[in-house]
């Protein structure tokens, strides 16, 4: 039988209006072009156009808006928190000696700021983390230094911390004193119209200030207000100052400087003399201070907005309109683009599935996406529409044949009765009888293909011993294979049972050891055999007859299929019985399969479920049911 494969000549058609010779397309007119404002392209265009022009919109609008203002605002918070941070560990590093019990101050820190904060040493050992658990960052923040602080916007730390007090801290009795001191001069320049206030050092030493100038101490008011109260070190302090001006005094001398004296504002007039002063201060006062130690600062949150501001400039507006306009061109042309790959697919399937009939129309499939399985869907579907379209026709070829012959042969019987010329003796009624059971046996065998097509063959389960049931099929057809002399044996390993229809399961198997004996030469054998695994029956039918070539194997259970072309009645048998069987076993949830070695044999095997999956269902259901 020929058979097709499902190709087309126009399956790789690509014009959509058009038949393969060129000509219009009769199923399609120019009343079933889409309207433009019920186009899916139109639509999809104006929607995305839409969206983009509002999405656009909105977030230059709101960028314009907010942006900056946040920046600006988050930028000034982080700024003051570093500043405060910074500080804070610098006074905590001027008022102590080491960086011990510093644990808390940096969680504290951490807390209110919301910052990663981490404090080591020169040597990056870790002193306190307030995280850590976390990778440290990077990069260093600042050097915490009492001794070398930075003035503020300024990058170079060269000033000494004046919460650093070293050997000046002043005892309680001497502030007091100084105090009173500074009480007496405020009120006597308030008094000579010179409005002061007084500030006290981290020393504890007072300051009188008169405006913005904290002076007032250094220089004389003869006669009406006396400061000498106020400029006199206590002994402390000039003991301290003592051993400040030695130092000074040898790196004047290792500069070849003139030696001079400083007094407690650690001020000189010569900036030669000054860095030597403060040089000598650093090396009197780190006793007194905690080390050096490298700050680092990380973001423990997540900003809120960008780092990076908007102003409506005439180039930021220009930029965002070239941008704006951009994005818009963007949309636009991938919108289109989009659009057209997904509409001339669909477009191809309609022109397809509306051409002729029995023109089985392809499509080309162009994409990976969903439409382009679609379209690969609807070439499966018109290959095999095709395919069954070819079978029905060789399937009425073959039943117009298969029910020819016996009629003819009828219609010649009776013809030569009536001419006289054949005697309607016992012969002839034996030949006319035997065309008839032919013609009952085809129509039977169609009757039961077009039921279980149809899914209505009705199928009469009970318990069946396969031995049993096996040896009722060889002793059916045991007399054929005497008459043939082909030897039919069975083997069964054990006793399988099944839930099956006995009836069915007897004409499957019976149509298989007929086809078997049917092909098998004198001297050969068909054995029918079963065996038992786990949930299934395993029933096989060998012969050792002529055997199937390998390209015919697809096609044994095929109807009207016959290994003899030529359909000659010599083989018998209507060519649907294998048909049948495969239509039996797929009724029972079992399947069959062939393997045959041309010359040398074929096997057939039919696998079935002992409890079929409704059987299965019901007792899962009702776990009191017998089985």
């Amino acid at each position: 039988m020929p058979r097709s494969e499902g190709g087309g000549a126009d399956g790789g058609r690509t014009d959509a209006e058009r038949t393969a010779d060129g000509r219009r397309d009769p199923g399609r007119t120019d009343g079933d072009r889409v309207p433009p404002h019920r186009s899916l392209l139109v639509r999809l265009l104006a929607t995305s156009v839409l969206i983009a022009v509002c999405a656009i919109a909105a977030t230059a609008w709101l960028t314009v808006r907010t942006t900056t203002g946040a920046i600006r605002q988050e930028q000034g918070r982080i700024l003051t928190d570093d500043t405060h941070l910074y500080d804070t560990l610098v006074g905590r590093a001027a008022t102590h000696r080491d960086w011990s019990q510093v644990d808390g101050l940096i969680g504290e820190l951490a807390s209110s700021t919301g910052r990663r904060i981490v404090l080591t040493t020169r040597d990056r050992r870790t002193i306190a983390d307030s995280d850590p658990k976390a990778p440290r960052p990077d990069r260093v923040s600042a050097v915490i230094d009492p001794l070398h602080v930075a003035p503020a916007g300024s990058a170079d730390a060269d000033r000494i911390d004046p919460r650093v007090i070293g050997p000046y801290r002043l005892t309680a009795d001497a502030r007091a004193k100084l105090r009173a001191a500074a009480d007496r001069l405020q009120a006597c320049l308030e008094r000579s119209g010179a409005p002061a206030t007084r500030i006290d050092r981290p020393s504890g030493r007072p300051v009188i200030r008169i405006g913005n100038d904290d002076a007032a101490i250094r220089y004389k008011i003869t006669g009406v207000c006396p400061t000498a109260e106020l400029d006199t070190p206590t002994e402390p302090e000039r003991k301290a100052l003592d051993r400040l001006n030695a130092l000074a005094a040898k790196c004047l001398r290792d500069r070849h400087e003139s030696v001079v004296g400083v007094g407690l504002d650690f001020i000189a007039i010569n900036p030669a003399v000054q860095d030597c002063v403060d040089t000598a201060r650093r090396v009197q006062l780190t006793p007194y201070v905690a080390p050096p130690a490298l700050l680092f600062i990380g973001d423990a949150q997540v900003p809120a907005v960008a780092s990076v501001g908007l102003d409506l400039s005439p180039a930021n507006t220009t930029r965002i309109a070239g941008v704006t306009g951009l994005v818009l061109v963007l949309t636009v042309s991938s919108t289109v683009l989009v659009g057209r790959r997904l509409v001339r697919p669909l477009r191809a399937l309609t022109t397809a599935a509306r051409g002729p009939g029995d023109g089985h129309a392809r499509v080309p499939v162009t994409t990976n996406d969903e439409i382009g399985r679609l379209a690969a869907a609807f070439n499966d579907l018109s290959a095999r529409r095709e395919r069954a379209e070819e079978q029905r026709r060789a399937m009425v070829s073959d039943i117009a044949h298969e029910l020819r012959s016996p009629l003819n042969n009828i219609r010649v019987w009776l013809e030569a009765a009536e001419d006289g010329v054949a005697e309607p003796d016992g012969d002839f009624t034996t030949s006319l009888l035997e065309e008839a059971l032919q013609l009952q046996h085809l129509i039977d065998d169609l009757q039961d293909l077009a039921a279980a097509d149809a899914g209505v063959l009705r199928l009469h389960r009970e318990d069946v011993f396969v031995r049993d049931l096996l040896h009722q099929v060889a002793t059916a057809h045991r007399a054929a294979a005497d008459s043939a002399g082909v030897t039919l044996t069975v083997r069964t390993e054990g006793d399988p049972k099944l839930y099956a229809d006995p009836v069915r399961i007897r004409q499957m198997i019976g149509n298989l050891v007929s086809n078997g004996v049917r092909h098998t030469a004198a001297r050969g054998s068909v054995e029918v055999s079963a065996v038992c695994a786990d949930t299934e029956v395993r029933i096989e039918v060998r012969d050792t007859g002529q055997g199937i070539e390998p390209e015919e194997l697809p096609y044994v259970f095929d109807r009207f299929w016959r290994a003899e072309k030529s359909r000659s009645r010599s083989t018998g048998g209507s060519g649907l019985g294998l048909a049948i069987v495969r239509q039996l076993t797929h009724a029972h949830d079992g399947t069959i399969t062939v393997r045959s070695t041309p010359g040398a044999g074929t096997v057939f095997g039919v696998t079935l479920p002992v409890v079929p999956a409704e059987r299965a269902r019901e007792l899962a259901s009702d776990p009191l049911r017998p089985t």
